[in-house]
């Protein structure tokens, strides 16, 4: 077996390619970056059950860490929403121990041990296994959660034990307790929600989250209704996270250690997807192996400066992104200056309403519920694999009464399918030649040495999530080696949405390049798939051709369809490439 080297996670390497010009690029981002981490990291803590300052803690020793030794440029480390539900998940039955921070930081090292041995032992691959349709359930389940979980915070309601109490007995109590709901706590909160929406409307760079924590403090201390029973964040040191020593405790790691894995799992498979989605479009090259270490590297460092578990957080990514980072000093920028807002501008955060926390996690919890993903799922068949392990995986989230058991249910419904199908998808590659009396000879081959101008590529098989890295392989393999590519799917069993996510994927970049691409031989089921998801817009529907009955049909409509492309009737005979000769020949 071999090894991920450490050597390959250097942070000279960025260091000795840096540019000055980056500098002020970076810097813009990672403040932009602060402003919405800041109010997200401390609701965070809150859902973690813990006190907010920890979620700032988490927030600037993961970032620093996980962006120095990551394999993304632009992924930002730090606390989340599902690794906080699952914190308080594993912790519930413990928070009530004077040394329960103490179990906290320990379970944190545990994460980022788990992950930290994930990518030493180069297990990236294993991110295959689970789904998207499993990671689009597990949000949508988190999403009910949090937002009933914060209910009694965001109308003021107390609940005795409230960490130890499943998240349906906590929405009992708060139904039957309606009567002490505090007004002043419920207008804070519901004044923070109006702020989020009303900025995203006006502009979606406006800091939302900020100006809805911000605009309700002014109003808590200009009529003090802290005296009003409106629940205040309290004190928060002004200081850096201190060093303090974990305390292995071996029972607790016992009691732990399944909880651990499945926020490892989640958190890795939350990271890399995080890392991919910004990756399609910075066109960056990631590494699972190296983005597991960086984070394992995260959460140990976390641990030992107070921090909770934490992960690539997808939102902050994005934001960082989008406001023009360039290198991954961004992302250590990021953790400097929040370090500083922590060291000066702590004192403010103490009139901070808990109630205003609850309505950023409120909405922060609606936009966890991808309503495009799951009609793109539901769209496909209720009854298809991707469906089923959607649904299993939201309610076992929402009704089992341990979070790691969603995840391990989702995991082993994952690896069913898995079983069922395959993750090698067979492919021809044929190249058309002159071949005797003026017909056109597909020679089959392995390797395409040189650039033609025309590839016919036969795919076989069900095209599903476990086959879609195998298949995203092939094509970029051969995505430079010709003008016009025919993607024939006449073998073709079954496509799921992971799998149609490569072949958009594989067209847009041919077509970037000023090619185009051509499918044919689709049959019926797979073009019912390309006409829901919107496929045809991509590849276009003068590219698209269904299977027939008579078996070469579409062979020569394809081929008739790559001599419209290249042009040929326009081009002048000297000008003509030997493909137009070729298929002028043949018709």
């Amino acid at each position: 077996m071999q090894f991920t080297r450490f050597k390959d996670l250097s942070f000279i390497d960025s260091i000795k390619s840096y540019k000055l010009d980056y500098l002020s690029k970076d810097f813009m981002a990672a403040l932009t970056g602060v402003v919405v981490a800041i109010p997200q990291c401390m609701a965070y803590a809150l859902i973690a059950g813990l006190n907010p300052v920890y979620g700032l803690y988490t927030a600037i020793v993961s970032a620093i860490f996980g962006a120095s030794f990551g394999s993304s440029k632009h992924l930002i480390t730090g606390p989340t929403n599902s690794s906080a539900l699952l914190v308080a998940s594993v912790m519930k039955n413990y928070m009530h121990l004077d040394n329960a921070y103490q179990m906290v930081f320990l379970l944190t090292f545990l994460v980022g041990s788990i992950k930290l041995l994930f990518g030493i032992l180069k297990l990236g691959k294993l991110i295959t296994y689970v789904s998207h349709t499993v990671i689009v359930g597990f949000t949508t389940g988190a999403g009910c959660l949090i937002a009933l979980g914060q209910l009694s915070t965001l109308l003021s309601i107390p609940i005795k034990n409230s960490a130890q109490m499943a998240t349906t007995e906590k929405l009992y109590y708060v139904l039957t307790h309606l009567r002490q709901t505090n007004i002043y706590a419920l207008c804070m909160g519901l004044m923070t929600i109006a702020l989020i929406i009303i900025c995203k409307k006006i502009n979606k760079n406006l800091p939302g989250a900020l100006i809805g924590i911000i605009v309700p403090i002014i109003f808590i201390v200009c009529f003090s209704l802290d005296k009003y029973g409106v629940q205040l964040t309290g004190n928060i040191p002004t200081s850096l996270p201190p060093f303090k020593m974990i305390n292995f405790d071996l029972n607790f790691i016992q009691n732990v250690f399944s909880g651990a894995l499945s926020i490892a799992i989640i958190g890795c498979v939350e990271a890399i997807s995080s890392a991919k989605s910004i990756a399609t479009l910075s066109r960056q090259e990631i590494d699972p192996n190296q983005e597991f270490i960086g984070q394992g590297i995260a959460n140990i460092a976390s641990s030992f400066f107070q921090g909770f578990p934490g992960s690539g957080s997808f939102t902050r990514t994005a934001i960082n992104y989008h406001s023009g980072a360039v290198s991954r000093l961004a992302g250590v920028l990021q953790g400097i200056i929040m370090a500083l807002v922590l060291l000066f501008f702590a004192p403010y955060a103490k009139y901070i309403p808990t109630a205003c926390l609850a309505g950023v996690m409120m909405v922060t919890a609606y936009n966890l519920v991808n309503k495009e993903e799951i009609k793109k799922v539901v769209n496909l068949g209720k009854l298809k694999s991707d469906s089923i392990a959607m649904w299993v995986t939201c309610l076992a989230t929402i009704l089992l009464p341990n979070l790691s058991y969603a995840i391990y249910t989702g995991i082993a419904l994952t690896i069913m399918l898995y079983l069922k199908e395959t993750n090698k998808v067979p492919i021809k590659i044929l190249i058309p030649s002159q071949g005797e009396d003026s017909k056109i000879v597909e020679k089959e081959t392995d390797v395409v040495k040189e650039n033609v101008d025309i590839l016919i590529i036969e795919l076989e098989g069900n095209l599903y999530f476990g086959s879609a890295e195998n298949l995203q392989a092939k094509l970029n393999n051969l995505v430079n080696k010709s003008k016009v590519f025919i993607l024939r799917m006449n073998h073709v069993a079954s496509l799921d949405i992971t799998a149609l996510n490569v072949l958009r994927g594989f067209t847009r970049y041919v077509k970037e390049k000023g090619g185009s691409v051509i499918i044919c031989g689709v049959r019926t089921n797979i073009d019912a798939i390309l006409v829901k998801s919107h496929f045809d817009t991509d590849i276009g529907t003068d590219n698209k051709f269904i299977l027939e009955n008579e078996t070469f049909a579409f062979s020569s409509k394809d081929l008739e369809r790559a001599k419209a492309v290249l042009n040929c009737e326009a081009t002048n005979q000297a000008g003509q490439s030997i493909a137009c000769d070729l298929l002028a020949s043949s018709f």
